[in-house]
C-alpha cells in the first residue's frame, strides 16, 4: 500500500458517496455560481458570532451530504474535520451536534486533504464502513484571529487573497464503484523563510511543488496522467509561483490542465487582489464545481492538492518565518 516515499495507493478504492456545500455572499455571486447547495446572504448566519456562523456553515453541509445520500447517519462510524480558528472550535461545536465518533485535525487550508487521506486509509484497512469529512472556513472570523476586525478598515496589498466564507463536506464509504480515492500523497513542513502574512501563495507555493512532485514520482506517471490538477488556495500569485517552480523539476501542464481554486473562484469585478483562501476554498470549489465535472464524465482523473500556511497569530507577532504543508489526493473514475 505504501508506494515510493510517501504515497499510499488504496486497492479497495473508497468511494465518494456524496458531498455538500454551501456558501457565504461573495461566493454566491463567484464564477461558481449555482455549483452550491446553499448560499447565505446574511454573514451572521442568524448566529450572534462569526465563529457560530462558521459552526452552522459546517452543520449545513453536513446535512446536504447526508441527505443527499443513501447512507443513513447512523451508519457513518466517524467524522473527521478541522479549521482555522484557535483550537478548531467551531468544528467541535458542530461534532458535537452531529454526535458520531470525531477526529479533530488541524492542518490549516490542507485541512480537506489529509482529511481525505485519513478517512481513505482508514476505509483501505477496514477500520470503517463510512466516513464524513470536510471544512469550513469564515471570512470575519479568520480576519479577526490572524489579521485585523473588518471594523479596523485596514488596506490590504495586491498578494492578499479573501478567506472564503463556507463549508464543504464529504462522505466516503466502501462502494464497488464510483468517483474513487486511488492514491493519497502526504506532504512535508517546507519553510522558504516568508514572513508576510498578506502573501499566503508565495508561502505555500514549495510545499505544492514538492507534493506535486513527489506524487508523480511515487506513482511513476507523469502530469498528463491527470485531467486536472488542482490546488487548494494559492491565489493567482501562489498559482504562478508554483507554476514556474514546478518547470524547473520538468513539470509542465497542457492548457487549463493546472487549476488553483482561489485563483479560479472570484470574478475579476469582486476586487480580491489576489484571489481566495481558507480552509474551505479547496473544498467548495472541488466538492462542488469539480465533482459535479467528474460526474458528467468532462473529468475522469483528477489529483486535488490542498496546501495550507502552518502559522498562528502568536508566531506572526513573534516574526517567525511561515511553514507550509500541502497533501495530494487522487480521485478516479472506478
Amino acid at each position: 500500500m505504501i508506494t515510493g516515499k510517501s504515497t499510499w495507493t488504496f486497492s479497495s478504492y473508497p468511494v465518494i458517496v456524496s458531498s455538500g456545500v454551501v456558501v457565504g455572499k461573495e461566493e454566491a455571486i463567484s464564477n461558481l455560481n449555482g455549483h452550491f447547495d446553499e448560499s447565505f446572504e446574511d454573514m451572521f448566519v442568524d448566529e450572534d458570532s462569526y465563529e457560530r456562523a462558521q459552526e452552522v456553515l459546517l452543520t449545513k453541509a453536513i446535512d446536504y451530504t447526508i441527505k443527499k445520500s443513501p447512507v443513513k447517519k447512523k451508519d457513518i462510524q466517524f467524522f473527521i474535520s478541522g479549521d482555522l480558528i484557535n483550537q478548531i472550535t467551531p468544528t467541535t461545536f458542530a461534532a458535537k451536534k452531529l454526535n458520531i465518533p470525531y477526529f479533530g485535525l488541524y492542518s490549516a487550508c490542507a485541512t480537506s486533504t489529509e482529511g481525505l487521506a485519513l478517512a481513505a486509509m482508514m476505509l483501505e484497512q477496514n477500520g470503517a464502513n463510512y466516513i464524513l469529512t470536510g471544512t469550513a472556513s469564515h471570512y470575519a472570523a479568520t480576519e479577526r484571529q490572524f489579521r485585523f476586525p473588518n471594523e479596523y478598515g485596514g488596506q490590504i496589498p495586491p498578494t492578499a487573497q479573501r478567506t472564503v466564507t463556507g463549508a464543504g463536506t464529504i462522505l466516503l464509504g466502501k462502494e464497488k464503484q464510483g468517483l474513487a480515492i486511488t492514491s493519497a500523497t502526504i506532504g512535508k513542513v517546507m519553510d522558504y523563510e516568508m514572513t508576510d502574512p498578506f502573501n499566503m501563495g508565495a508561502a505555500m507555493a514549495p510545499a505544492a511543488v514538492d507534493t506535486i512532485r513527489q506524487h508523480l514520482q511515487d506513482r511513476q506517471i507523469d502530469a498528463n496522467y491527470y485531467d486536472k490538477i488542482v490546488t487548494g488556495d494559492l491565489g493567482a500569485v501562489g498559482r504562478a509561483l508554483t507554476e514556474d517552480l514546478l518547470k524547473k523539476h520538468h513539470i509542465t501542464f497542457q492548457s487549463n490542465q493546472f487549476i488553483d481554486c482561489g485563483d479560479f473562484l472570484y470574478k475579476k469585478e469582486q476586487n480580491m487582489q489576489a484571489g481566495g483562501s481558507g480552509a474551505a476554498c479547496s473544498s467548495v470549489v472541488t466538492y462542488g464545481y469539480f465533482l459535479e465535472q467528474m460526474k458528467v464524465n468532462k473529468i475522469n482523473k483528477l489529483l486535488f492538492v490542498a496546501t495550507g500556511a502552518l502559522h498562528s497569530p502568536l508566531t506572526v507577532q513573534q516574526k517567525r518565518t511561515i511553514p507550509s504543508i500541502a497533501h495530494a489526493v487522487s480521485i478516479e473514475r472506478k
